[in-house]
């Protein structure tokens, strides 16, 4: 009975070879043409299995640059979008509807007298709304003193608006420079491979030249990106600046018809 059994197994397993064998025969003994054919559908297969989304590309295409410049440039994007960030919030926070503002300082002026109209710019946020505190804590001096006043602490308020800005130019500058110190430094390495090999060889170079432009294609989509915000940051900052210069001239305006229409009234009770 065992021997039985052992004969059985011995005649599956040649037979099972033996079908592999004109299996892979059949194959082999196809015409050139359909065995291309055939190769070529499995490695469209095969391509398709590996196709990889966007994000997976980019990530695998990043560690393919290397850790080393591929770290740095990623640590400027991250630096550069978290100050861009910041910024944009805080020129959102500080954007004022100007022309109400005016309307309703020209109505406490007018009203309540000075007092009243900064007491409506302590209850307003934004750079205006300091700036004609500013302007107005200086009204019983002279026209002139609240004048240097708003003029000094526009200066202020600018360089508020303006804060840590330059950060942001900087990384937009230094990713792509980044990016190409990478490119010099992959292709000092390719040709280290020639020179250690003594032979021109494709292969030797693939990679070192592939690591070098990788670097710097992230290098200039950082500084695109970044540059994007930074304009942003810009064209908010120069429509902040020019409500507070409209803003300054309409307080100066509101103040000396101030001041005019109290000498009118001295003038008239005298």
């Amino acid at each position: 009975m065992k021997r039985l059994f052992s004969t059985l197994v011995i005649a599956s397993i040649m037979l099972f070879g033996a079908a592999q064998a004109n299996a892979t025969i059949n194959v082999n003994i196809l015409p050139d043409n359909i065995q291309t054919i055939v190769q070529d559908d499995e490695a469209s297969l095969d391509t398709e299995e590996e196709e990889l989304g966007f994000h997976q590309e980019l990530k695998k295409r990043f560690i393919e640059g290397g850790a080393g410049f591929m770290g740095i440039v990623l640590l400027c994007l991250i630096l550069g979008l978290a100050i861009a960030i910041e910024r944009i919030i805080f020129l959102n926070l500080s954007t004022t509807n100007t022309k109400k503002l005016a309307q309703d300082v020209e109505d406490a002026l007018n009203n309540g007298g000075v007092e009243a109209a900064k007491e409506v710019c302590r209850n307003t946020s934004g750079p205006v709304a300091s700036i004609y505190y500013q302007g107005l804590d200086r009204a019983d001096e002279s026209i002139e003193a609240a004048e240097k006043a708003v003029v000094a602490y526009g200066g202020v308020q600018m360089g508020q608006l303006e804060k840590n800005v330059s950060w942001v130019s900087l990384f937009i500058a230094l990713a792509p420079m980044l990016g190409f110190m990478g490119t010099v430094i992959g292709m000092i390495q390719a040709f280290d491979k020639i020179e250690a090999a003594g032979d021109m060889q494709p292969s030797l170079v693939a990679g070192g030249i592939k690591v070098a432009l990788l670097t710097t294609v992230f290098g200039l989509i950082v500084a695109i990106i970044l540059q994007i915000f930074y304009n942003y940051i810009i064209a908010k900052i120069d429509s902040i600046v020019n409500d507070m210069e409209d803003a300054s001239i309409l307080l100066i305006d509101m103040l000396v018809d101030y001041k005019n229409k109290k000498k009118n009234l001295r003038n008239s009770k005298s």
